[in-house]
């Protein structure tokens, strides 16, 4: 079947969906496969929960009309997110709906959250739900964005190269935002520069198609890895076309705007100075866009984080600082660091281990209990077996539940608290 034959059938059925456990009735299902899934065993089961038609790749053992079988199902998702997305390109750039992709080592879903809650003051928005950032969430994400759409922002996540080059051809954004380029997914990138090397891709994109950068003007690699783009807006702590300076972070985040916007002082719900390029990005966004500078500060304001992210939570007489959704060594980092300056004189590390570093794991890992000893500290506690071959002398336990049994024989009066790990250590379940 044609994708334009496909899309026609879209169009009627706009509701696409990959897990058969949560299929709606009208929706279309999308068979895919993996190293250990194989969705086409269950495109029968989709129809009887309700699908309209089932995309397979594989011959069904009983032929239906509602069962359409294309040469691969993912590749056909994507074609088909690419043709909607087309949908909204226009030959007079003034009526093109804007599509804004964005992707970094770090922060780059606060700051999607962040950008979200801005534009939406003014615009019908639409923006990647949750953490749906990858192959298949993207189009699922393209998919979702109707046909009122003002604007659309894209998140875009990636652990290897030409990875963020293989999404720009079927979102085909008109701006994006790197926010940086961090120690985040080094086995996969083969280092530092490999990750810039990919991350960059964004850019790469926006300069062949004329398209507008956001840059954080602080950052000298990302002056040159935006070299060549046409259009760049500035952010950062001076030097640029939206400046502004952390006024406090001894609890929640306030930053002062120092120019390109009449916004002064933004009291934020957010945790940590780290979120002050996240908050630059969204104040910058929303002037490009013309959103009124109250508008702007007002949404900024009423934002709260929520899955795991910079969250501050009062617990009792404790204060508990949960940023566990992910970790590399410079969100770790940072974080410590933010954390050892806060008010406060009983502060407690809760630290899972950091995946994906490949051949750099161990060193990372000591350096961050070499971080981790300058400060002092009422406890530290270290989850995962990442952590038993270096040299520390705090508390390690090998998973997230061991901890929440430690943690639940402390009885923390006073205390703040920094739990922070990489997802698959899940540090959130230490509060359950």
């Amino acid at each position: 079947m044609e994708i334009s034959e496909l899309y026609k059938l879209y169009r009627q059925y706009p509701s696409i969906q990959t897990d058969t456990r949560k299929l709606k009735k009208g929706d279309i299902f999308f068979a895919l496969k993996g190293p250990k899934f194989n969705a086409n065993l269950f495109a029968r089961q989709a129809l009887e929960s309700g699908a309209e038609y089932a995309i397979v790749d594989e011959e069904p053992e009983q032929p239906d009309d509602r069962i359409i079988r294309v040469a691969d199902s993912l590749k056909t998702l994507q074609d088909l997110a690419r043709y909607h997305r087309m949908q909204f390109e226009n030959t007079n750039a003034e009526k093109r709906t804007p599509f804004i992709a964005i992707t970094g080592s770090n922060g780059k879903t606060t700051s999607k959250e962040l950008m979200h809650a801005v534009l939406s003051s003014t615009y019908k928005t639409y923006t990647t739900e949750g953490n749906l950032n990858n192959h298949i969430g993207i189009p699922l994400t393209l998919l979702k964005v109707k046909g009122d759409a003002e604007i659309a922002i894209i998140e875009m996540g990636a652990n290897h190269q030409k990875e963020i080059e293989g999404y720009c051809s079927y979102t085909r954004p008109t701006h994006g935002v790197i926010t940086n380029c961090g120690k985040a997914h080094l086995e996969g990138f083969g280092g530092v520069e490999g990750i810039k090397k990919g991350k960059g891709e964004l850019f790469d994109y926006l300069r062949a198609n004329n398209g507008t950068a956001f840059v954080m003007w602080d950052y000298d690699y990302l002056r040159e890895m935006s070299a060549g783009i046409l259009h760049i807006i500035t952010y950062g702590t001076n030097d640029a076309s939206i400046t502004g300076v952390v006024k406090s972070s001894l609890g929640l985040l306030e930053v002062s705007i120092t120019k390109g916007a009449d916004v002064d002082t933004i009291n934020t719900n957010l945790v940590g100075e780290y979120n002050l390029p996240n908050v630059l990005l969204a104040v910058a966004v929303g002037k490009y866009f013309n959103v009124p500078d109250e508008k702007i500060k007002t949404a900024l304001q009423n934002y709260i984080p929520s899955n795991s992210r910079s969250q501050l939570i009062q617990q009792d007489t404790n204060k508990i600082i949960l940023d566990a959704y992910n970790a590399n060594p410079t969100s770790m980092k940072a974080a410590i660091e933010n954390f050892a300056k806060m008010d406060g004189e009983q502060k407690v590390l809760m630290l899972g281990g950091m995946m994906e570093l490949g051949e750099e794991s161990l060193y990372e890992h000591q350096q961050l209990v070499e971080l981790i000893k300058k400060y002092p500290w009422k406890d530290v506690v270290l989850v995962g077996d990442v952590f038993k071959n270096t040299d520390h002398p705090f508390l390690n336990f090998g998973n997230s539940h061991e901890a929440k049994e430690w943690y639940r024989q402390q009885r923390y009066t006073n205390t703040n608290i920094l739990i922070k790990g990489s997802r698959s250590t899940q540090m959130e379940k230490v509060l359950e």
